[in-house]
């Protein structure tokens, strides 16, 4: 069983950063596929940035320029680093991952869809970030 756990998030002031961290675990499989997205009230979940199990990283626009991803692969840990954080950035912010068992085998043809339409069949609870003015 593949366990997803996010944490890292607490409350800010507007312009400040926070680094996000979550870890996979449970069986070792050849690669993993993760993403960030994050949920904020009266919207719909929102897919910000992904990494494929060959390395290649999507982010999306909205938070191009603030919002970094990346992973540390001997620890199966993905980190989202976000800077000049803003109000409306306010919500829960939710690991997702997949895994591969075939070395070399992508999650995705296009790495946009892997914040977007791909179905992930491992999601962690959340972890709140709170950004005031």
């Amino acid at each position: 069983q593949v366990h997803v756990v996010e944490s890292g998030g607490g409350s800010v002031q507007a312009g400040e950063s926070l680094r996000l961290s979550c870890v996979v675990s449970g069986y070792t499989y050849s690669g993993y596929c993760m993403a960030w997205f994050r949920q904020i009230p009266g919207k719909e979940r929102e897919g910000l940035a992904a990494i494929d199990t060959d390395g290649s990283v999507t982010t999306a626009d909205s938070v191009k320029g603030r919002f970094t991803i990346s992973q540390h692969n001997a620890e199966n840990t993905l980190y989202l680093q976000m800077t000049s954080l803003k109000p409306e950035d306010t919500g829960v912010y939710i690991c997702a991952a997949d895994v591969r068992t075939i070395p070399g085998e992508k999650c995705a043809e296009t790495i946009k869809d892997l914040t977007t339409t791909y179905d992930y069949n491992y999601w962690g609870q959340g972890t709140q970030v709170t950004v005031s003015s």
